[in-house]
């Protein structure tokens, strides 16, 4: 009997095990996870869950039952301490177990903040199931809340924040929030959606200490930046980007570089070890360049993928990157990757001074990524038009009378 092994309990983890028996896998499949419990789902712990919308069952991929019902042997809260691919074992707090293929899930790891006073209580990150918790508890009318990064998480967790009641104010070093994930112009739209819910942005600051709120406390109570500023602070939330779980990779001899390097097909530097998900730089034959995506979809169909891919089957893991927020009223999906300097032109469809409108990011004509936001079911369109390659009309491209298919 074939033994597949799959290390990392979060999504891609878990879709993987699940495609392996769907595809009719009648071997054995073990799922290493660190954390305690089942796998679940990241996206609600900066969303519906956190602001309370949701309830904890929400978050997990499965029902408590799937994995003895479909045969796999869940491992939670077991942490693979290496791997040695020329025997095929992983070894553990435990023992060890033999696999034919095996499959890096790890996922990637909140960064965290080197300065004064990042130890003191109530610095806390958001990227697990008990942070969020915690989060969850003590955004309360009263708290004062400093919030170290205008990326994702950090705006996520501000507008949690706002609707609880809680006063927030974000650090950023950039000259606007989501400088690196947007650029300065869409960036500055979402700035002012949160100014508008009573958010204060410091951007051109660091956060450079946390002091405690008295002396021998060890709880925080104010933020100094960089200007020399002191910020009181009930609570600090860090968001300040995440870094991949290829520590094991390193350790095996894998090729690493911002991620486990694999091909189109999920596979590593080693036949019979594959990668998926936030830990994965995969190359992306559409954009002719490996890149790591830390989103949901790369996590839900990375995992899919890297589990038929495992069973030798065909697999070209090409899909338009994908992601997508909710903030207070604001709902958004953007296909592609805006990053800085991959863009010469921004165009609109519809009031981009409002909430609901279409953003385009063009290079040379060619859409590099689309935003739909606050617009519904035209995603799939501007992901056929980012496929596409085609250079666009402009004029085209903005007027809302023409159907995205015909631009």
């Amino acid at each position: 009997m074939m033994t597949f092994v799959i290390v990392g309990g979060g999504l891609a983890g878990a879709k993987a095990a699940e495609t392996l028996r769907a595809e009719g896998f009648d071997g054995e499949v073990v799922l290493f996870g660190s954390e305690p419990g089942r796998p679940y789902e990241r996206p609600p712990l900066t969303k519906g869950y956190l602001l309370g919308k949701d309830d904890r069952e929400s978050v997990f991929v499965h029902p408590a039952g799937w994995y003895a019902e479909h045969d796999v042997d869940l491992r939670s809260g077991i942490t693979v301490a290496m791997i040695d691919p020329a025997a095929h074992l992983v070894t553990f707090d435990g023992g060890t177990v033999g696999y034919d293929k095996l499959l890096l899930a790890t996922g990637a790891s909140a960064r965290r903040i080197d300065i004064p006073g990042a130890g003191l209580d109530n610095v806390r990150y958001l990227r697990t199931l008990p942070e969020s918790d915690a989060l969850r508890a003590a955004f309360t009318p009263q708290a004062r809340v400093v919030i170290v990064g205008a990326g994702w998480i950090g705006l996520e967790a501000a507008a949690a924040a706002r609707t609880a009641g809680s006063s927030v104010t974000i650090v950023e070093p950039q000259p606007g929030a989501l400088h690196d994930a947007l650029g300065p112009e869409l960036g500055g739209k979402f700035a002012d959606l949160h100014r508008s819910h009573g958010v204060q942005f410091r951007f051109g600051e660091s956060a450079a200490e946390f002091l405690a709120a008295a002396p021998g406390t060890a709880r925080v109570g104010s933020v100094v930046t960089t200007s020399g500023a002191e910020l009181p602070a009930d609570l600090v939330v860090v968001g300040i980007g995440a870094v991949p779980n290829d520590e094991l990779a390193r350790s095996a001899g894998l090729d690493v570089d911002n991620g486990v390097v694999t091909d189109s097909a999920l596979r590593t530097s080693d036949a019979d070890i594959f990668a998926a998900g936030d830990v994965a730089s995969s190359y992306l034959p559409l954009l002719g360049r490996h890149v790591r995506v830390e989103h949901w979809s790369n996590a839900l169909n990375g995992g899919k993928a890297a589990g038929t891919s495992m069973l030798g089957h065909q697999v070209e893991y090409n899909r338009v990157p994908y992601f997508y927020s909710d903030q207070y009223d604001l709902g958004m999906e953007c296909a592609g990757l805006p990053l800085p300097g991959s863009y010469d032109e921004v165009v609109y469809r519809g009031d981009s001074s409002t909430l609901e409108f279409v953003a385009f990011w063009l290079n040379k004509g060619r859409l590099v990524a689309g935003m739909n936001v606050n617009i519904w079911d035209v995603n799939d369109d501007i992901q056929g038009l980012v496929r596409s390659g085609r250079t666009l009309d402009p004029a085209r491209l903005a007027n809302p009378d023409v159907p995205l298919p015909e631009v």
